[in-house]
């Protein structure tokens, strides 16, 4: 019962909030990757200087972020249907 209360009041009162700043992190990290690797898709952005040095960091995540980018029809539309609680 105590496990039950507990999870119907997260998603009465945070379920929502969560959500969104789940959405709103991926959105920025796709855009931190356009940023700075955005060569790899022929958007020159920054200088290739510090794409090198951050390389190492996000080498697993490169295919991951190609393979979603090639799926939006539009840079930034993954938020175009959301009322955001209208």
């Amino acid at each position: 019962m105590r496990q039950f209360l507990k999870e119907f009041f997260y998603g009465m009162t945070s379920y929502e909030f969560v959500q969104h700043a789940l959405e709103l992190r991926g959105s920025l990290h796709k855009l931190f990757m356009l940023g700075v690797f955005g060569e790899m898709l022929g958007v020159p952005v920054l200088p290739p200087y510090y794409g090198l040095r951050l390389l190492p960091f996000v080498v697993p995540e490169i295919e991951i972020w190609k393979r979603g980018l090639s799926r939006e029809r539009e840079i930034g539309s993954d938020h175009e249907h959301d009322l955001h609680g209208v």
